[in-house]
């Protein structure tokens, strides 16, 4: 049969024996050949198109999740001939004004896309009906790609290997739900697929598809400012005025309205409902149900009562039905992140639903360092219920951090420095001591922080008709610099090597030097009490390494924060007119700078990185029924528990932070305004200092490898393409310094051979001697 012939024949006629559902865009399912049709009766007028991943492969370092989001798409469906297209509208570029003439030349300009083409197969009265199979069975989602891009082999889709999924292809009032079991075939070369797949060369998941009704228009965007807490959703207008600038910029968030504007204290015309997956177990289900609700508490400050609500998910419901906001619980092979996503409006920002991914094992990871930094394990048992309401206590904060992002919250990395005031912080455990015992009673806060509370004003408070919304936000902005409150987030943080001298992830306190001298201290007590009541009864005494890791390293975030005094600067997220006077650039005092760098190089050095010996007679190689896991140190003895490259890695992390090249170009350029800064002669010569100068005859392998990490990081640090030429100078200078230092130790054998291969470097510009440090185990995320 013809197409032309087929689009003659009505929709009735040609879906008789098919199973019908009807609603927003009614389906059609045929049993008879696993094919699923859409009904479409309205053409050129936009809506939401969303793709998510039901289903996921379940490997935190694939990325492939269940329950995750792909992006947010506007669509319309439009009809050329026989066919219909399926168009993504371009939302970055626009037109506000009224001119129609004026808006087609947007749209003249800029691209859209079309992302999926169908031969209509029936029609009746405008109404148009098309074979979707096709495009559910596709790789919408980025599948193959994601697979490709994480070294795990080359894949496409297999339509015999797939089907449609009828338990969760429904149709609403408003929205359209499509599913399908999807396999993609190739050939999984990769170890993360091979540990997650009975057979690596065939991947099947499930893939989502949502069309949703486009939101009334009774939404008004509320302006965004750098401080306000939220991400930022812009587009360019072209209609703008000259003396206009083009981006208009919004925060993401919920719609949420008073019942009665006028009263002090009103319920929402509508809450916002976050549903728990009914598949959490206890105690952790009530854990999140907890943390979650703390934002009501933040809610009812601006007036609202039962404005934000937690349940659990109704049986019938489906968690990829745009009309649940849900807390998803994720399993995965390895310990990895979570997730707070979001479907939003691209023309507006409104947040459509709020979408949590919860991952299982990091509850797991928090109890492993409380049994670590106690070790509360007896003969005869051991009270453990303080390390189980520390992971309890950082899975409440958790869900509240989470649900916070799907609210439009970014991150507050600064939070910590004013007190622990944000659950948009990344935490870690504030542990204290009572003598040499180690409390974790305080180890995460409870309930919503001051900035949480600002950030939901911004957001979500309901102002008055006569207010200017615009004064009123800004008062809030002010109000909370006049607080005190800090704000820093991802593009300013996430890298070690920023500028931003606030704003750290997983540290404490307002003085980071001060709370690493503390966490030294923690560290060095849990250290030595650990052993065999570290372990409960029948664990392997190799296991005993997976509690090792975190405690050894229990400094390397606080660390980060410490680098980051060294050429950093203090600023803030700031527009013209938010102060009477601006607050600009201020670098970090000489005197923190100086000593940042110290506990850098001290923090490389063998008399710091040095286990007890008990814990290294104490561990023996992984019983032959355990492998060994990237939660362990990498060595270089086997399946020998090597603590010499346990300390080369924890070396090389200190010295990359304090050597990276973006910090000793600032260094120096700090250092030639204000001499009292430390020059970057100074920082090469500390670490030689610690390493070489003041150690002669060195016989023990600690030292002598820890002595090659140092070396081996300044010339890394020398040969950098990113490295400015006064800082290569000043490197150089220091480094032929040490080659003298070398000749008047001749009588040491490796200080003899380590001069050589500097004289070599000097003549050929090749440093012979290079090697890779051991990485250290993956840290993030706690």
């Amino acid at each position: 049969m013809s197409n032309v012939a087929l689009a003659a024949t009505s929709i009735t006629s040609f879906t008789q024996s098919m199973q019908k559902q009807d609603g927003f865009i009614p389906l059609y399912y045929n049993p008879a050949d696993d094919k699923v049709y859409l009904q479409i009766s309205a053409l050129n007028e936009p809506l939401l198109f969303q793709s998510s991943l039901p289903h996921g492969v379940g490997s935190n370092d694939i990325g492939l999740d269940r329950g995750q989001l792909g992006a947010t798409r506007l669509v319309q469906f439009e009809r050329y001939g026989n066919k219909l297209l399926l168009k993504q509208l371009n939302t970055d570029y626009r037109a506000s004004a009224d001119n129609p003439a004026e808006k087609a030349s947007i749209d003249e300009a800029f691209a859209d896309s079309v992302i999926a083409g169908f031969v209509i197969q029936a029609e009746t009265d405008g109404a148009v009906l098309i074979d979707y199979t096709e495009q559910l069975f596709s790789d919408i989602h980025g599948i193959a790609e994601r697979l490709k891009k994480a070294n795990q082999g080359t894949f496409k889709s297999d339509a015999k290997r797939s089907g449609v999924y009828l338990p969760r292809t429904k149709v609403f009032a408003q929205n359209t739900e499509l599913e399908a079991l999807v396999t993609f075939g190739g050939q999984g070369t990769g170890a993360y697929l091979q540990q997650v797949t009975p057979d690596a060369d065939s991947v099947t998941v499930h893939l989502h598809h949502s069309f949703v009704a486009l939101p009334d228009e009774g939404y008004k965007p509320r302006a965004f400012h750098p401080f306000s807490g939220y991400w930022k959703h812009a587009y360019q207008d072209y209609s703008a005025p000259i003396t206009e600038p083009m981006e208009q910029a919004f925060i993401r968030r919920h719609r949420l309205a008073k019942k009665d504007p006028t009263a002090a204290v009103s319920e929402p015309v509508e809450p916002i409902v976050y549903y728990l997956d009914p598949g959490i177990p206890e105690p952790v289900m009530s854990a999140l149900r907890e943390g979650a609700s703390w934002w009501n508490q933040a809610f009812e400050a601006i007036g609202y009562k039962d404005a934000f609500q937690v349940k659990v998910l109704p049986e019938d419901a489906d968690p990829m039905d745009v009309r649940y906001n849900v807390i998803n619980w994720v399993h995965r092979a390895t310990r990895g992140w979570s997730y707070g996503s979001s479907v939003v409006d691209p023309r507006t920002g409104e947040i459509i639903k709020g979408h949590v991914t919860l991952g299982s094992l990091r509850v797991r990871q928090d109890f492993l360092i409380a049994l670590g930094l106690t070790s509360p394990f007896t003969e005869t048992g051991g009270d453990i219920s303080a390390q189980r309401d520390m992971a309890l206590a950082r899975i409440r904060q958790l869900s509240a951090h989470e649900v916070g992002h799907t609210l439009g919250i970014a991150h507050n990395f600064a939070a910590s420095e004013n007190g622990r005031e944000s659950v948009m912080d990344y935490p870690h455990p504030t542990i204290t001591l009572n003598g040499d015992v180690i409390s974790l009673d305080d180890a995460y806060d409870v309930g919503m922080g001051a900035w949480d509370d600002y950030v939901i004003a911004y957001g979500y408070q309901d102002f008055a008709e006569e207010t200017d919304e615009a004064s009123a936000l800004q008062a809030l902005v002010s109000q909370a610099r006049t607080a005190g409150l800090k704000y820093k987030s991802d593009e300013d943080v996430r890298a070690s090597h920023h500028g931003s001298t606030d704003g750290h992830l997983w540290d404490n306190g307002a003085d980071p030097i001060a709370e690493f001298d503390h966490l030294l201290k923690v560290r060095g007590i849990a250290l030595n009490k650990m052993g065999l009541n570290t372990l409960p009864a029948g664990a392997s005494l190799s296991s005993l390494e997976n509690a090792l890791v975190p405690v050894y390293l229990l400094h390397r975030y606080q660390l980060e924060a410490v680098a980051k005094q060294v050429g950093g600067i203090e600023y803030d997220y700031e527009n013209k007119g938010d102060n009477a006077s601006p607050k600009g650039i201020k670098f970090v005092s000489a005197s923190t700078q100086n000593n940042a760098m110290i506990r850098l190089v001290d923090a490389s050095a063998p008399e710091m990185l040095t286990l007890p010996k008990s814990i290294i007679k104490l561990l023996p190689p992984p019983t032959f029924a355990e492998a060994q896991t990237r939660e362990q140190f990498t060595g270089r003895m086997g399946r020998v528990f090597d603590p010499v490259s346990a300390a080369e890695s924890a070396a090389a992390f200190s010295l990359s932070l304090l050597l990276h090249p973006e910090r000793l170009n600032r260094l120096a350029y700090q250092h030639s305004l204000q001499a009292s800064i430390p020059a970057v002669d100074d920082v090469v010569r500390k670490i030689l200092s610690v390493h070489f100068y003041r150690k002669k005859d060195v016989k023990d392998n600690l030292t002598k490898r820890l002595q090659m990490v140092a070396v081996q990081s300044i010339v890394q640090a020398l040969l950098a393409e990113d490295t400015a030429p006064e800082v290569k100078l000043a490197v150089t200078a220091e480094l032929m310094t040490l080659t003298e230092w070398l000749e008047d130790e001749d009588d040491v054998a490796h200080y003899r051979a380590l001069e050589h291969y500097l004289n070599r470097f000097w003549d050929t510009g090749e440093w012979s001697m290079a090697f890779k440090p051991l990485p250290l185990p993956p840290g993030s995320p706690i």
